[in-house]
């Protein structure tokens, strides 16, 4: 694995956590310990090596970062990750029914309804 791909992988780890922190830090009756394990969950190379490689993975978040910015990088993580990541969680049976889009950074949502927001793609 050559240097660049390195680079965007550990950018890529530091969005998915952030983005992960971000999603979670509002959730109402969530334990702090609860808050852990999804995190744990979210951001591990388990989880990720559904998707491929995890290095590889976390690289293709880092390149949509360095490209296109957060608010897409965002937006990719919850189009490809997301819907499996609540159904993971919940088969663990970790409190997750707090979890929806709604959580979203301000930067990357915009409002449909009060309970109910879409990530801005624009």
């Amino acid at each position: 694995m050559n240097e660049t791909v390195r680079n965007q992988a550990w950018i890529g780890d530091a969005v998915l956590s952030l983005y992960v922190r971000e999603w979670l830090s509002p959730c109402i009756g969530q334990t702090v310990p609860d808050r852990n394990a999804l995190h744990e969950l979210f951001t591990s190379n388990q989880f990720l090596s559904g998707f491929g490689e995890p290095t590889a993975v976390e690289a293709e978040i880092g390149r949509i970062y360095l490209e296109q910015g957060l608010p897409a990088a965002f937006a990719h993580i919850q189009g490809r990750f997301a819907e499996r990541f609540l159904r993971t969680a919940r088969k663990l049976r970790l409190r997750v029914s707090s979890l929806t889009t709604a959580n979203r950074p301000q930067s990357t949502q915009k409002t449909i309804h009060p309970q109910i927001t879409q990530i801005d793609t624009d």
